[in-house]
């Protein structure tokens, strides 16, 4: 159905309601809110009108660029907050509008209920209705016009002096068809249609939840040295599913040239053998659409995707923005780079560091469209070949507006496409990053080690006005950053923050080595020791103290309790130990309620009393109840106040489900 419009001239400025914390909405209207397609999109708002008038309101949805509005109405949740929600049955960018109008009909109904109940004379009061449904009565046609003048005879003839007058003429004028026909008919007076227009993107759940295993395509191998190829990634992925992975993403697989080629250890020198930085894209083979050869061919890439989602995987591919000195581009278009007085290339930098095999490109230059159609050319043939999913090096360092673009066309084509903003940076420019199109987020997670320092940072993530743009994805440590607590906490440090990032955020994920606990790190930073960014490391992946069997059992966990696919259903409970973090997650009908403790010292055994609310467990009263730890299948009896004790070199956190309540 078409929605109607207003029945008045808003340059007249009649309108008699406010309407005002509309949610979801990011900043105003000026950026989509985001959302997962087959989930209902819940609007709700604050309606404001003056004195004692009631309001009614609806909320006009749409596919955007679609050319008739739907309607859904409105119903009040009390202190004048006001609910309703549409459908997103389908990818892609919906509009919606609140509208909101005087409800003439039920603020006189409502007047004349509370006279009736206190016995007050209502003669002149029934007047008013009857002027007021003789008017809605005018030019009514159909079943609707003959209940509205039936119902203004009966008015008419109503009796004041009748024994219970006062409830009879109630009864005539609250009767359930002369409200439908009223609704029908009845205009809608001072409607209120705030602006802008507001949209929302529905993604695929995919887009909110997944655990992620980043990985080096050439050390996938079995031979010290030797290049890996799309084979050995293919030859590792029954593996990884059984490990409960559910996206591969694949550092660079393109080219690496050859000029300025770092070395081991970042070297500024490389020697023969050495395969390079695969983030300096571009060859004589090729740019950001060809393929290393010593990977394989593009067909063996394609039987690669197919392979992952035969086993229910994805494969995400590494979207990084610049060239090496080798790329056919810097042949092409030498005026796309940074140019020094002296008319030699910038390389990129980020002082005190130089990336001498990579050269970043001019996105001020003129004209400018030329390069943002290559990249977006770049983005559809990958997508074609059945990727779906990008993590994107450095957004932070290209035009915002760029991204805007880029994501917004290729999603018009591809709308089940996810990008994910590699950005450690500062925390508006991740924010705008997620307002101009990126569906994923990294986060300061890496950086976050107290209880008080995730009780702010998480309390902040999963806040409403965040959440409904921002989707963090919780990586341990990345091919970058190799945090300093994983550096000194040993086992128990790899084994704590898996359980951290696994169920505190419903996206998160690993660095292929991460299993293993490697640790090495050049002294005084976060950098690994003789990273596999300039190296093929080849690894054994059941090597002794690994913590594969844990991370199996987490992403079980995971799959199996909806509670742990979800962002914004955390609370953090009181405890009496800092080095104790406890929290709940659950589902809104509380059918699935976690509780989660996690020792926050690598090191030693720690306990706390724990306090857990009756309401976080369920919506009545609960005495004792039953929890089950789905990491050992121990069960304890639990209640309003509880003791644990966990020890990192056993067991650093329980992941308890409540089986049984008891009132």
């Amino acid at each position: 159905m078409a929605a109607p419009a207003p029945t008045h001239d808003k340059g007249e400025m009649n309108e008699h309601i406010l309407i005002e914390a509309i949610t979801p909405s990011v900043e105003e209207g000026r950026h989509p809110a985001r959302a997962i397609a087959g989930r209902p999109c819940v609007v709700e708002a604050d309606l404001l009108a003056p004195g004692q008038n009631l309001v009614q309101a609806v909320v006009r949805w749409r596919r955007k660029g679609g050319r008739r509005w739907q309607e859904v109405p409105a119903a009040p949740l009390g202190n004048d907050r006001w609910r309703a929600q549409f459908p997103l049955a389908e990818l892609g960018r919906y509009e919606f509008a609140l509208e909101a109008w005087l409800d003439l009909y039920g603020t006189w109904l409502a007047d004349l209920r509370k006279r009736v109940e206190v016995n007050e004379p209502i003669a002149s009061e029934v007047l008013e209705g009857v002027a007021l449904l003789s008017s809605l009565a005018e030019g009514a046609k159909g079943a609707s016009g003959k209940t509205l003048r039936n119902a203004v005879a009966a008015l008419q003839a109503w009796d004041s002096a009748a024994a219970e007058g006062g409830r009879t003429a109630l009864a005539i004028a609250e009767e359930e068809r002369l409200l439908a026909a009223v609704s029908e008919v009845a205009p809608r007076t001072g409607a209120t249609i705030p602006e802008p227009v507001l949209e929302v993107i529905a993604e695929r759940p995919r887009a909110l939840y997944g655990a992620w295993y980043e990985l080096f395509p050439r050390s996938q191998g079995t031979v010290p040295d030797r290049h890996g190829t799309f084979a050995d990634v293919e030859r590792r992925l029954p593996d990884l599913h059984a490990l409960g992975f559910d996206v591969i993403y694949l550092a660079p697989i393109h080219p690496i040239g050859k000029t300025a080629r770092k070395g081991r250890d970042n070297a500024l020198v490389a020697g023969p053998d050495d395969p390079g930085s695969p983030w300096a894209i571009g060859s004589e083979h090729g740019g950001h659409m060809a393929i290393e050869p010593q990977l394989g061919t593009l067909e063996d890439f394609r039987r690669l995707v197919r392979a992952a989602a035969a086993l229910g995987m994805e494969v995400a591919l590494d979207l990084a923005v610049h060239c090496s000195p080798d790329h056919p581009w810097v042949r092409e278009h030498p005026d796309w780079f940074y140019r020094r007085p002296d008319g030699t290339i910038k390389c990129a930098e980020n002082p005190p560091y130089k990336y001498q095999d990579v050269y970043p490109l001019n996105f001020d230059v003129q004209p400018w469209r030329p390069i943002w159609n290559a990249w977006l050319e770049v983005v559809l043939f990958w997508l074609a070949q059945g990727v779906k999913i990008f993590r994107v090096d450095n957004p932070h360092t290209k035009p915002f507006a760029f991204w805007n673009w880029l994501i917004e066309n290729a999603q018009l084509k591809h709308p089940d496409a996810i990008f994910l903003a590699e950005a450690f940076t500062r925390p508006k420019i991740m924010k705008a990053l997620s307002k101009v199109g990126f569906s994923q987020s990294y986060t300061y997670f890496l950086w976050r080690n107290s209880k008080a320092e995730f009780i702010a940072y998480l309390t902040e993530l999963t806040s409403p006005a965040l959440a409904s743009y921002f989707r963090p994805n919780f990586f341990t440590s990345t091919p970058d950053v190799l945090p300093t607590g994983l550096q000194q906490g040993g086992r128990g440090a790899f084994a704590l923050r898996l359980v951290l990032a696994a169920t505190l955020s419903p996206s998160y994920g690993i660095y292929s080595g991460y299993e293993l606990c490697e640790n090495e790190a050049v002294p005084g930073t976060e950098e690994y020791g003789d990273s596999e960014k300039f190296r093929i490391k080849v690894r054994d992946w059941q090597a002794p103290g690994n913590i594969r069997d844990l991370i199996g059992r987490v992403n079980a966990i995971r799959r199996e309790n909806p509670a742990l696919q979800e962002l914004t259903n955390l609370r953090f409970l009181k405890t009496d130990n800092e080095q104790m973090l406890v929290y709940a997650k659950s589902d809104a009908a509380r059918s699935n309620v976690l509780l989660i403790a996690v020792n926050l010292d690598p090191h030693n055994a720690q306990s706390c009393h724990v306090q857990v609310p009756p309401d976080v467990i369920a919506d009545g009263p609960v005495g004792s109840y039953e929890v089950q730890d789905l990491l050992t299948g121990a069960s304890y009896p639990w209640g309003a106040t509880n003791y644990v004790r966990l020890d990192p070199q056993v067991q650093p956190a329980h992941i308890l489900r409540v089986e049984r309540r008891s009132s």
